[in-house]
């Protein structure tokens, strides 16, 4: 299964103030789950999960991540 991955930056550690550049990045990985596709995102974006939480109900996963000096606010779902 195909699922979207947006991220989109929060704070820069140098900062000290939130992003608001509001441009999302997205990609698209396969995955069999949610989880499984937020895992493959970390490892090929050279990121550390912070947080990751998958609703019972809904269509969206989300998750945050750090990256160098920055956190990203990281939504999950199917493409």
């Amino acid at each position: 299964m195909q699922y979207t991955i947006e991220a989109r930056e929060l704070t820069n550690e140098y900062t000290h103030r939130p992003s608001y550049d509001g441009e999302a990045r997205r990609t698209v990985v396969e995955a069999t789950n949610a989880t499984d596709a937020i895992a493959q995102y970390i490892t090929e974006s050279d990121c550390e999960l912070v947080s990751f939480m998958r609703p019972a109900r809904g269509l969206e996963s989300i998750a945050t991540v750090k990256k160098e000096d920055s956190v990203f606010l990281v939504r999950v779902y199917a493409a």
